[in-house]
């Protein structure tokens, strides 16, 4: 039936579909001569109401009073008390971003300025332990017979084969070589090539011994909470222009999100971690995965669809491999004449990879982990169906991308903008298409998946993705929900 451009269903329709509950009060709504808007069947549908006969017989009653024979969705939320609530804040600062600090210097002098930056900065950062006290330069310790003294260096080499285990540092004055000594062995089987860390010596002459090994680590962390009880939605890796890209499942997240949904109504921020499109070039052969064959239709279609979420929400993009721009690390936000539909909306704001924001004075990091390729290959024990224990180790690291020259390009630059030198609440990450979660010293880690179905590269690599999940994050409790919309 319809009545002027709106369309209402039938009794047919509604019987088909409804428990029996809300059928046998909406049954009653019609023989009453009421009109029901398709919302009211969404809403009824997709939560649990008790006393559906009342709130509709309630409903009805008012409207007789002004002669309507019209419920709508906005009759019901009105009456369940879903309205939007205008007055929850939505206060947002962008405390670090990349694209305004890249100075994108050239050659051996860039990459020099960008490691003794690491090195200084997360010198700095050890420094606050209390072993530093006794903290010497590779150069200083040769010869010296001193007892209890500690060197701090990037890991130029690690050795593990039968029963040796060796490290070689590196600082600003020299390198060091030396054997690890039990207690620390552990440790050093997780290291990463090109990571900080201090060791303790024990010179005995010409032997080195290393007897502890400290990572910069992040100290047990309080986190900021929001004093509202407000939502944000953690999305990564739609990778529209894809034939995998999972558009219906998303468009449905994107209904949702614009409903009466009792926890849609409080989402006020969503937060995209990088590979918006899929891009074109990334991969051999990509063009026979693409329904959109350029970035400027993929970028057309990804603004139309992010033109769907309401204007109370406010969206964080940032970049990945595969969106346009530079693409090694630190990446700069998606150039703005690529993407100036995104660019010119109020509520969108794009950022860099990675970038640090605080919304409702909760703190995220967001990143979009491709350095997580790396670590997976580099390190034994760590997998891709598993990217949370990977952030973990990111955390202790206290560096986004620790591995040089490796999969993951690193560009030169004056300054190592990917030092994790503030801490941050949540850690949010993407790039491997698996859902996971995690708590790390107080901080939560997120994984936020993809809405992109297995590709035939993952399914030959036997990489199973969890798509079309959106993870949402009560900044007031911190509780984290999973709404799964290949469900």
């Amino acid at each position: 039936m319809h009545v002027g451009s709106v369309r209402f269903y039938s009794i047919y329709n509604i019987t088909i579909m409804m428990k029996r509950d809300v059928r046998v009060a909406l049954d009653y709504a019609f023989k009453k001569g009421f009109q029901i808007h398709p919302e009211v069947i969404e809403i009824l549908g997709g939560m649990e109401i008790e006393n559906v006969d009342k709130v509709l017989k309630d409903i009805m009653q008012e409207k007789l009073r002004d002669g309507d024979f019209h419920i709508s969705g906005s009759d019901l939320v009105r009456y369940l008390g879903l309205e939007i609530d205008e007055d929850i804040p939505t206060k947002h600062e962008i405390l670090f971003d990349c694209t305004a600090r890249l100075t994108m210097p050239v050659g051996v002098e860039g990459f020099s300025s960008l490691f003794k930056s690491r090195f200084k900065k997360l010198k700095s950062i050890m420094e606050q332990r209390p072993e530093s006290k006794n903290l010497r330069n590779i150069s200083n310790i040769q010869g010296t017979s001193e007892k209890d003294i500690y060197i701090c260096g990037l890991v130029n080499e690690k050795t593990i084969k039968d029963n040796t285990f060796k490290l070689t540092l590196e600082d600003m004055t020299g390198t060091i070589e030396g054997f690890v000594a039990e207690p620390a062995r552990e440790t050093l089987k997780g290291l990463f090539l090109d990571q900080f860390v201090m060791v303790k010596v024990d010179r005995r002459g010409d032997d080195i011994r290393f007897i502890e090994i400290i990572q910069p680590d992040i100290p047990l962390h309080t986190s900021n909470h929001a004093d509202n009880e407000v939502y944000a939605v953690l999305l990564s890796d739609l990778h529209i222009g894809s034939k995998y890209f999972m558009e219906r499942e998303f468009r449905e997240f994107l209904d949702w999100l614009a409903s009466p949904d009792s926890y849609a109504l409080k989402v006020r921020f969503v937060l995209v971690a990088g590979d918006i499109i899929d891009g074109v070039g990334v991969f051999p052969n990509q063009d026979k995965e693409l329904v959109e064959k350029t970035t400027h239709k993929q970028l057309e279609k990804a603004s139309e669809l992010f033109s769907l979420i309401p204007d109370y929400i406010k969206v964080f993009i940032s970049p990945g491999n595969h969106d346009p721009g530079r693409r090694a690390l630190p990446q700069p936000a998606i150039p703005r004449d690529s993407a100036p539909n995104l660019w010119n909306k109020k509520n969108i704001f794009m950022l860099g990879n990675p970038a640090l924001l605080s919304i409702n004075s909760v703190k995220i990091l967001m990143f979009h982990g491709q350095s997580i390729d790396d670590i997976v290959k580099g390190v034994t024990g760590m997998e891709y169906s598993h990217p949370a224990d990977v952030m973990k180790g990111i955390l202790r690291v206290r560096h986004l991308s620790p591995i040089f020259g490796s999969q993951t390009p690193i560009a030169p630059e004056n300054e190592d903008l990917l030092v994790i030198e503030d801490i941050p609440d949540v850690f949010h990450a993407g790039h491997v298409h698996v859902t996971e979660l995690d708590v790390y010293k107080g901080i939560k880690v997120i994984n936020s998946g993809a809405w992109q179905r297995q590709t035939p590269f993952q399914l030959s690599v036997g990489q199973i993705p969890t798509p079309g999940i959106a993870v949402l994050f009560n900044l007031k409790t911190h509780q984290i929900l999973l709404r799964n919309f290949l469900e």
